[in-house]
């Protein structure tokens, strides 16, 4: 312990220097000061002191000793201070106080961050692994129009415990049931079968487009639920069921031609506000008779969105799989995978002519020159016989109607999608508002294009039937089983050739024949 002192003159005392601590002496400790430092000043004293020290912990107290100076102050002086204070062990440390060196602390430092590193790792493979079943859940949930979520025991109680009695249908989503919920209201509720990949898929597509749309012409969807693996959606209950058990069905529901007529009106404006009104323009992609809904006063509602693709900017094409119903694609989206809103609208050209002859788009229990309806349609129209297509059940029908609604179908079936009308237009056709543009081509058929190797294509996955429809076969994204449904999956082509058959090859209606024959071989 030091003191460093300095004085200018016998009785003031005007600095004070070194580093040690303040210390402050009684009016006569300066004297005793000054004595320490051998009657010299403007010098350091040290002082030493022993203390015992435990648990490497010592403490320093200071007392006031008085000011240490005989005068009054100038400004700026204050006495003597002890200005450091050190404390140094008597012993020989056996560890020294200086920082360890970088060779010695390299092996720590390598073994703390390869630690830390597989730690980290740990702790986010735990955390995406937790995580990964609830990524539907989080698309849901960070949608802008977050649909009504209903709990799986409510739906349960609603539909009776999924009573048998209570199913109304089952297709490759899975199957649906009849419900009343506690507030009144009729449902249908669409249970995703359990373990399915592409139902998960389209469960979360089907509520994203479904939820940002409302229009008269589209099924209304009350909510979902999405409680642990349970996967379901609730849709407004539409008591007459599906346009192609009308049509082709053993439901008794007579349609007759003004009925038919306001149906194809309905499903054109359905499609209409899809592709131009909607704020995100939607492609259906699965347009068919099963998928158009009736209601009690038989408004026609389209419905199963989950297949919809979002076609999103100024966008000319999305190139997608392809998927959907063998009989509803159109040509470009079935060989090159490039889907637009005419895809759509090939679709609906093949629905219109259904709804004018009552049957569905193929038929192998009839004649041949009926076989195919679009081949049959368009050699009527070239005979200028389109009446004889009409539904042999309709005993009153207005002609010129028909032969408007054929008119259209014709356009909306045209091999390029180029020459197809927007569904406004064909809107504004059905509705007479616009003149039927000449159908100057023959329609577009999958026959158009010539399979090297058809088997390379496609990829079967699984078949059933129901007695005189192929219209039920369908082509899917992903593989996977379905109980009415023939679904396929895109393969490796490279080794196959997929060409456009030249105008002046073989006719190209009579190859359709040839087509059918050749899928059929494949079962």
């Amino acid at each position: 312990m030091a003191w460093g002192l300095k004085m200018t003159g016998s009785n003031s005392w005007t600095g004070l220097e070194d580093d040690d601590l303040t210390f402050m002496s009684r009016e006569d400790l300066w004297k005793r000061i000054l004595m320490y430092a051998g009657g010299f000043t403007d010098r350091a004293v040290r002082r030493e002191y022993k203390a015992n020290v435990t648990e490497n912990y010592i403490e320093v107290h200071l007392f006031w000793a008085g000011k240490g100076t005989c005068c009054t102050l100038d400004q700026g002086t204050y006495g003597p201070i002890i200005s450091a204070v050190s404390a140094a062990p008597d012993f020989t440390p056996t560890v020294g106080n200086k920082p360890p060196s970088k060779r010695n602390n390299r092996t720590g430092v390598i073994v703390g961050v390869g630690l830390f590193s597989f730690l980290a790792g740990v702790v986010i493979f735990i955390i995406r692994k937790r995580r990964k079943p609830y990524t539907d859940d989080e698309e849901l949930l960070s949608m802008e129009i977050k649909p009504y979520t209903f709990t799986y025991s409510e739906l349960k109680s609603a539909t009776l415990d999924f009573n048998l009695s209570n199913k109304l249908g089952e297709g490759g989503f899975g199957p649906v049931y009849k419900g009343n919920l506690k507030d009144g209201r009729e449902v249908a509720v669409k249970l995703l079968s359990v373990g399915s990949r592409q139902g998960k898929g389209q469960f979360v597509a089907e509520i994203v487009t479904i939820s940002t749309v409302l229009h008269r012409n589209l099924v209304t969807l009350y909510g979902c639920c999405f409680e642990g693996d349970h996967r379901l959606l609730v849709y407004e209950y539409l008591p007459n069921g599906s346009l192609d058990q009308a049509l082709f069905g053993d439901k008794s529901i007579h349609l007759d031609w003004s009925t038919r007529f306001e149906i194809c009106l309905g499903v054109a404006r359905g499609l209409v506000y899809l592709h131009e009104e909607a704020r995100v323009r939607i492609v259906h992609r699965d347009v068919k008779a099963s998928n158009i809904l009736l209601d009690s006063e038989l408004v026609p509602k389209v419905s199963d969105f989950g297949l919809a693709k979002l076609y999103h900017g100024k966008k000319t094409h999305i190139s997608t799989g392809v998927a959907g119903t063998i009989g509803y694609l159109a040509p470009e989206y079935a060989m090159r995978g490039h889907l637009t809103e005419k895809t759509d609208v090939y679709a609906f050209g093949v629905v219109a002519l259904e709804l004018v002859s009552g049957r569905p788009n193929s038929d192998e229990i009839l004649d041949d020159e009926k076989k195919y309806l679009l081949e049959w349609a368009w050699n009527l129209h070239e005979k200028g016989r389109e009446v004889e297509l009409i539904d042999d059940r309709l005993s009153e029908f207005n002609v010129e109607e028909v032969k408007r609604v054929i008119g259209v179908a014709l356009l909306c079936t045209q091999a390029s999608h180029s020459l197809r009308p927007p569904m406004s237009r064909v809107v504004a056709m059905l509705s007479g508002d616009v003149e039927v543009s000449d159908v100057t081509s023959k329609p577009g058929y999958l026959t158009d294009w010539r399979f090297d190797d058809i088997t390379r294509d496609v990829e079967v996955s699984h078949v059933t039937f129901e007695p005189g429809y192929l219209t039920d076969w369908r082509f899917d994204d992903i593989t996977t089983s379905s109980l009415s449904s023939f679904q396929t999956t895109e393969t490796n082509t490279s080794g196959s050739k997929i060409s456009p058959r030249k105008a002046d090859s073989e006719p190209m209606l009579g190859a359709q024949d040839q087509f059918w024959k050749r899928t059929v071989s494949l079962l």
